[in-house]
């Protein structure tokens, strides 16, 4: 059975592209949205979702606080 790319939530999508755009901004990706990603070195591309990643956690252990 293959995968959908459709997301489940689009509101979750929306969600998770601003704080990818906020991410890559934070660690010296200027334009992030509009570079084409295929240019950016892998190392980049997975240094924005490993931020990511860190911010998630980071928001969800504040949230049991």
């Amino acid at each position: 059975m293959s995968r959908s790319r459709k997301p489940v939530n689009p509101a979750a999508q929306k969600a998770l592209d601003q704080l990818k755009e906020e991410t890559a901004a934070e660690i010296g990706l200027k334009d992030y949205k509009n570079t084409y990603k295929g240019a950016l070195t892998s190392a980049d591309n997975g240094r924005v979702g490993g931020h990511m990643v860190r911010k998630m956690i980071e928001a969800q252990e504040n949230s049991f606080k």
